[in-house]
C-alpha cells in the first residue's frame, strides 16, 4: 500500500492514472510563475504549485490537475488558478472521458487575495460548464493540507468527490476559524476535533463525500475509474436537493449542545454508537451511512 497522502502532486498524478502516460502542459520548464510573488520577495515555483494535463486512465484519455501542498500550501493564485481554468476550457473543446483534480489546498494565496478570488471563482464557473457539457469533473481529496476555501468550493461543485479518511473538506479551515472566533469556538490544535468536523469520515456520513476510500493511491486509482461514468446532470432539481440536505442538517443539531456536535450529528443521522466513529476503519464505517 502506497500513502495518497505522503505522496507528491506528481507522484500522485505518475501512479493514480495509466503507467507513463501523463502529459504535462505548462511544465516546470515553461517556467509560468506569479508575479505577484516575485514582486513581493517571496520565493516561486516554476509550476505555481500545479501540474495540468492529459492522461489515460483504463485506458481512457481523461485531463488531470495535482495541486502541490508543499507549496504555499497547494494556495491559488491567479497563475495556479489560470492553469486550472485552461485545462478545463481545453476539456470543453476536446472532450475527455472526465476531469480530474487531485486537490490538496488551503484556499486562495493571501499574497495575491484578489487575483485568487477572482481565479477560484473562473474556476466555478469552468467547471459547472464541463458539467453541463456532460463531462464528468471529479475531486479526489487526501492531501495532508486538506481542500480548503476556495478549493472547497469548487470540490462540491463537482460530479464526484472522492476522499480518503485523512482527507478534510471545508469551507474555512481550522486556523481561519480559530483567528476569528477563538480558541474557545475551535481549537486548531485539536487534531481530533479538526477531523470530527472536516475529515473523510464525517464528510462521508453527512453526505458531502460521494466514495470514502482508505488512504492507498490503489484505492483512488479504482475510485477515479468507477468515476469515469459520474455525470450528473447541472439542474435546478439537483440545486434543490442539495439545499433539502443542507437544510435538513441545520434542523437537526439544537441551537446548544452539551456534548460534541459531531458525535450528536452522526446519532441524529442515524448512526448507531456514534461515538465509535472515530475509532473505526474505513471498511466498517461505509455500512454506517443512511443520507
Amino acid at each position: 500500500m502506497i500513502s495518497f497522502a505522503e505522496c507528491s502532486a506528481r507522484e500522485r498524478l505518475a501512479r493514480v492514472f495509466d503507467a507513463a502516460t501523463f502529459h504535462e502542459w505548462l511544465p516546470p520548464t515553461e517556467r509560468v510563475i506569479s508575479p505577484h510573488l516575485e514582486q513581493l520577495g517571496v520565493p516561486s515555483a516554476f509550476d505555481d504549485g500545479v501540474a495540468i494535463g492529459r492522461a489515460t486512465l483504463e485506458g481512457h484519455t481523461v485531463f488531470v490537475a495535482a495541486q502541490e501542498g508543499e507549496f504555499m500550501g497547494g494556495g491559488v493564485g491567479e497563475v495556479h488558478g489560470a492553469k486550472l481554468v485552461g485545462l478545463l476550457r481545453r476539456a470543453l473543446r476536446d472532450r475527455p472521458a472526465a476531469v480530474l483534480l487531485l486537490a490538496e489546498s488551503g484556499g486562495v494565496r493571501l499574497h495575491e487575495a484578489n487575483a485568487g478570488l477572482i481565479a477560484v471563482s473562473e474556476v466555478m464557473r469552468a467547471v459547472l460548464d464541463v458539467r453541463a457539457a456532460g463531462i464528468p469533473v471529479v475531486m479526489l481529496i487526501g492531501g495532508a493540507n486538506g481542500c480548503f476555501g476556495g478549493m472547497g468550493i469548487v470540490a462540491r461543485c463537482a460530479d464526484r468527490v472522492v476522499m480518503s479518511d485523512m482527507g478534510r473538506l471545508a469551507m474555512s479551515g481550522p486556523e481561519v476559524i480559530e483567528a476569528s472566533q477563538g480558541v474557545e469556538e475551535f481549537d486548531s490544535r485539536d487534531r481530533a476535533l479538526v477531523w470530527r468536523t472536516t475529515g473523510g469520515k464525517h464528510r462521508w456520513l453527512s453526505g458531502d463525500c460521494d466514495v470514502l476510500v482508505k488512504d492507498d493511491v490503489a484505492a483512488f486509482r479504482a475510485a477515479a475509474i468507477d468515476a469515469l461514468d459520474a455525470s450528473r446532470p447541472v439542474s435546478v432539481g439537483t440545486l434543490e436537493r442539495e439545499h433539502a440536505l443542507l437544510a435538513r442538517r441545520l434542523r437537526l443539531l439544537p441551537d446548544a449542545l452539551d456534548s460534541d456536535e459531531a458525535v450528536a450529528l452522526w446519532g441524529l443521522l442515524g448512526v448507531a454508537d456514534a461515538a465509535r466513529v472515530p475509532d473505526l476503519d474505513v471498511d466498517a464505517l461505509r455500512s454506517l451511512r443512511t443520507v
